[in-house]
């Protein structure tokens, strides 16, 4: 009989442990993905200040074979750090299967972006996704000389057409790819800050009235005549229009003249491309950069 109570009661112990052990593991909440899926600029003043995130996480999501130069991504930090308030920077390398597309289109972009994006706002940590790929734009037209090197689309998020870049880069024997991936990568940032007047509104007006969202002060980085094909480029309201079916973007890079940039960067004796000017400079600070 003693026996019997005794195995009864550690019975009862075991189940009570095992039931506890199930009844705590906690099930694994959904990625609240709102706040990444805003318009482009939307989060301008999160990305300079360090008012609500402390840090920013950056996923380098790249196809096999087209991962990003380290000269490019160290340039795109210094970058960073030079224009926000953002010390705490860190990038983490995801390798993707090719998706095996001749061409993309931002839905399909948006789509990769969803199928594997693994970095989000999380606490203090901002989160940013970069994708390059390894197909060119679905709007490129090479008869006409419109081959697009880069994209943003949303407020955290970019396009970079690592291919493209690559073929591009064989054009000059000036220019390598390096150069011309931060050349990309940095502008594109540059409407992530929020210009031009894209979430970081000009202290003084200098946005192009014939290629909004870019400036109109000759040598800066954000310069229009930088933009793929100008009578693409949507409105403001449009830009910021997610909820639309089709996604448009607020800026395509175009490629004969990033390249024609470099090259005359180079003749000039600079190695990289031109930076933000003084007007670009000063919304920044304005919206809480440096």
């Amino acid at each position: 009989m003693r026996k019997t109570k005794i195995l009864f009661v550690l019975s009862c112990f075991i189940f009570f442990l095992t039931g506890c052990s199930k009844n705590s593991v906690e099930s694994p909440t959904s990625i609240d993905k709102t706040a990444n899926l805003q318009a482009t600029g939307d989060s301008a003043n999160d990305i300079l200040s360090n008012d609500n995130f402390t840090k920013m996480k950056i996923e380098i999501a790249y196809v096999t074979g087209f991962r990003p130069t380290t000269a490019a991504m160290n340039d795109f930090v210094e970058y960073l750090r030079k224009h926000t308030f953002k010390q705490n920077i860190e990038l983490i390398y995801s390798e993707l299967d090719s998706p095996e597309e001749e061409t993309l289109s931002l839905q399909e972009i948006a789509q990769l972006e969803s199928d594997n994006r693994t970095v989000y706002n999380d606490g203090e940590t901002l989160g940013v996704y970069i994708y390059f790929a390894d197909a060119p734009s679905d709007d490129d037209n090479e008869d006409e000389d419109l081959v697009t090197l880069g994209a943003v689309y949303r407020n955290t998020t970019m396009i970079i057409y690592e291919e493209t870049i690559r073929r591009f880069s064989v054009l000059s024997n000036f220019v390598p790819v390096a150069d011309i991936e931060s050349a990309t990568i940095n502008h594109e940032f540059g409407h992530l800050f929020g210009l031009v007047n894209l979430g970081s509104e000009p202290v003084n007006d200098h946005e192009d009235p014939e290629a909004e969202s870019h400036c109109i002060v000759p040598g800066c980085l954000m310069r229009a005549e930088l933009q793929f094909n100008p009578s693409r480029v949507p409105t403001s309201k449009t830009a910021k229009n997610v909820e639309t079916n089709e996604l448009k973007s607020a800026c395509s890079l175009n490629g004969q003249s990033v390249l024609k940039m470099l090259e005359l960067s180079m003749a000039k004796g600079q190695s990289i491309a031109p930076d933000l000017d003084s007007e670009c400079i000063l919304d920044l600070q304005a919206n809480g950069g440096r």
